[in-house]
């Protein structure tokens, strides 16, 4: 039963690891972002405090 779901939707079931990992690459690059704009900040001075 489960290999004949596998077979008859297997491209649906790439699709959705391939979303899941576009979604992981996105926020770890959106988490990045911050961090840099942080470190940036830090260098200039401008604690926003």
């Amino acid at each position: 039963m489960l290999e004949e779901f596998l077979s008859k939707n297997a491209i649906y079931i790439v699709m959705i690891i391939v979303l899941i990992v576009w979604a992981g690459v996105f926020g770890f690059l959106l988490v990045l972002n911050n961090r840099i704009k942080n470190i940036e900040k830090e260098i200039k001075g401008d604690t926003g405090k």
